[in-house]
């Protein structure tokens, strides 16, 4: 019979015993060649099929498997789970999320080759249909397993597939230039520029010769022709970020830009042509400041044609733990083998945590945490969580609550297969009530 090509990613000392199994079985007429690999940021090529052996519950762990199923999304992935780990949320998510079958250790020979079968069928149609897009690292670097997350990362190719104006909103430091850069790299345009403006950063003396040129000796200083912004743009997406803090001369030229699809350089009386993808984003609504006329009405229903809201992380504290360990796996390349993951307490301290930062709070803690902590776990302390201090404020008592009732209804939620009902008696309150806790948090359940 024909030898099937596996991939094999372990994480631990107990997925390498598992790895053993595959390649030591007895599968009779079948034969497997495994090529396995430890590494979070390993390749494979020409495999048939991928399986990711789960032998440890550690977060840290899961999160080197999710690494190496992101850097081989070709490859379609069968777990192999020791049993009585699928029990665990983290791992459940993992298999969830990232795997097209699983199988319990001890292996079953016909389900375990099926699955197999199964898993390399369905990876040839995938190829097949996705040949003219291919998947984006950056969008899979969107990570969370949020409501918003989650329709977030379903929205993106349809958003990419179209050339139409994007608005991104949302408050700072929650990923919009991430998303920006991933709806560009889903699309069309991706091999051409994405140009990233800093509308605050615009010089209003400026504003015109670095948005659309100048020709040479249109000033004092203009020694050659320079294009600009939009221009460099040309095929491709221009990235307009911060727009809700625009200076009213540039929100004008900005609309002349979107009537005529053209620009005009300084000093120059030709028109250019320019086909550029406008994507924008502000943590300024827009739509007070449309009311209290500091931004042009017109300018922002230009904008405003497809929208992306991405909620801060205090709204989402489900997504902090995938977040965590991302970003420790991240940032500890450079220590290998010391940092082992969080302790209980840091772990507790990122969730209770308000986060006015967002991401990018997180981000800068976890960085700061990998450099200085002295034991084999991040501890509070290390992340500047420990002790609060007349800098480092507590989460205010609402947020603090909010937070908690959130994590307690999408809990209930999860353990009842979001069924309403079953929720609110498993919390002890109504069905009314319930509904109107859910509406508070944008959730929804099934009715039934």
């Amino acid at each position: 019979m024909t030898s099937r090509n596996l991939a094999c990613v372990v994480a631990s000392e107990v997925d390498a015993t598992l790895a053993a199994i595959l390649r030591e079985g007895d599968w009779r007429s079948e034969t497997l060649n495994v090529s396995t690999a430890g590494s979070p940021d390993a390749t494979f090529e020409a495999c048939d099929a991928g399986v990711v052996c789960i032998g440890s519950s550690s977060a840290t762990d899961i999160a080197r498997l999710r690494r190496a199923v992101a850097s081989n999304d070709r490859i379609g992935w069968v777990a192999v789970v020791c049993a009585g780990l699928i029990e665990h949320e983290l791992v459940r998510e993992f298999v969830a999320a990232q795997c097209i079958d699983y199988q319990t250790i001890p292996l079953d020979r016909h389900r375990f080759l099926a699955a197999l079968g199964h898993v390399a069928g369905m990876t040839r149609l995938a190829a097949r249909d996705n040949a003219q897009s291919p998947s984006s690292a950056v969008a899979d670097s969107i990570i969370g397993n949020s409501p918003a997350i989650r329709s977030l990362r379903r929205n993106l190719a349809k958003i990419a597939a179209v050339a139409a104006p994007v608005l991104i909103t949302g408050e700072s430091g929650t990923g919009k230039e991430l998303v920006a850069r991933a709806i560009h790299e889903l699309s069309e345009r991706r091999d051409q520029a994405l140009v990233a403006v800093n509308c605050v950063a615009l010089a209003p003396s400026l504003i015109h010769s670095e948005l659309f040129g100048f020709e040479k000796g249109a000033f004092t200083g203009a020694h050659q022709r320079t294009i600009g912004y939009l221009e460099a743009a040309r095929g491709g997406s221009v990235f307009l970020d911060e727009i809700g803090d625009l200076h009213p001369e540039l929100q004008g030229l900005l609309l002349r830009f979107f009537d005529e699809q053209s620009v005009r350089r300084l000093g120059g009386r030709e028109a250019i042509s320019i086909d550029a993808r406008v994507i924008a984003a502000t943590n300024v609504d827009l739509e007070t400041a449309v009311r209290d006329k500091r931004f042009r009405e017109d300018l922002y229903h230009r904008l405003n044609v497809l929208r992306l809201h991405l909620p801060p992380l205090r709204e989402r504290p489900e997504d902090i733990d995938a977040l965590s360990h991302s970003l420790l796996e991240r940032y500890a390349r450079d220590s290998p083998g010391r940092l082992r993951g969080f302790s209980k307490a840091a772990m507790m301290a990122l969730r209770s945590h308000s986060w006015p930062g967002n991401v990018r709070e997180l981000v800068n803690r976890v960085r700061h945490a990998v450099v200085m902590a002295d034991g084999r776990q991040i501890t509070p302390e290390d992340l500047r969580l420990g002790v609060v201090s007349g800098d480092q404020p507590l989460a205010r008592l609402d947020v603090a609550r909010l937070a908690a009732e959130r994590h307690t209804i999408l809990e209930a939620l999860r353990r009842t297969g979001w069924n309403a009902c079953k929720s609110a008696e498993l919390i002890g309150v109504s069905r009314a009530t319930f509904y109107r806790l859910l509406d508070r948090h944008g959730l929804k359940a099934e009715d039934a």
